[in-house]
């Protein structure tokens, strides 16, 4: 299974637009949020030959501008099932449906296409307040890889939640929004070991995670550092 970055803070060469918020395209038939801007995002789209005619499924990991900013182009464009979770906005979930396409609210851990699943709900607090998260899992010979978007929840809390569901399974690829700008270095070393534990093999740290906390997964993992940048390519 390919996951492809269709928009991230990086890309591989200028011709790609890059910004706050990340998108990633899975197999041809699923895109995992939609960055902070739909202009860019089709841009990105049509320079990397993606056909949006192929893809049926759009995840949102969680009704942040960055991560739903490019959704409603793509509405415009055509319907999409779209998965979001119950605890999101009631403005987000009207304005899904006043552009005519199907949301799908997921609470728990559930199968959306043959070996690809989404986590549910993942409860985080957020500036005083609850917040919905869900991340993609894609199960292969691999092993399992876990796509996230900001993991306000946490990551580890994320991770150990999916290996409840697969305990004979290792991690194969981690990668997304860790959202640890605000962690120290032992905080780092921490989550790093931890990694260690769960025998994540390929990790590629983005967006919210921050330079800092990406350098330190990248001297760690070395060779199995994985770049995020916007027209990346990944087999998992």
């Amino acid at each position: 299974m390919q996951i492809k970055v269709l928009f991230n803070k990086d890309a591989l060469n200028k011709k790609f637009h890059t910004g706050w918020g990340l998108s990633f395209l899975i197999g041809e038939k699923i895109l995992f949020d939609t960055g902070e801007k739909g202009d860019w995002l089709l841009e990105n789209i049509e320079s990397l030959k993606v056909n949006i005619a192929k893809i049926e499924v759009i995840v949102i990991s969680h009704d942040h501008w960055d991560h739903t900013g490019g959704l409603w182009a793509l509405l415009e464009r055509k319907r999409f099932k779209v998965y979001g979770l119950k605890r999101f906005s009631e403005k987000f979930k009207m304005r899904i449906k006043s552009l005519n396409s199907q949301l799908v609210e997921k609470e728990g851990f559930s199968e959306i296409k043959k070996n690809i699943f989404t986590t549910g709900e993942v409860l985080a607090a957020y500036r005083g307040m609850s917040l919905s998260e869900q991340a993609l899992v894609i199960k292969t010979r691999r092993g399992v890889s876990v796509v996230t978007g900001c993991s306000h929840p946490g990551i580890l809390k994320i991770l150990k939640l999916v290996k409840s569901y697969f305990k004979r399974d290792n991690f194969y690829f981690v990668g997304g929004g860790f959202h640890l700008i605000d962690k120290d270095q032992r905080q780092l070393q921490f989550l790093i070991e931890e990694f260690g534990k769960l025998k994540v093999s390929k990790v590629g740290p983005t967006h919210c995670s921050g330079y800092e906390a990406e350098e330190f997964f990248r001297k760690s993992y070395k060779g199995n550092f994985v770049s995020l940048g916007v027209g990346k390519s990944l087999e998992v």
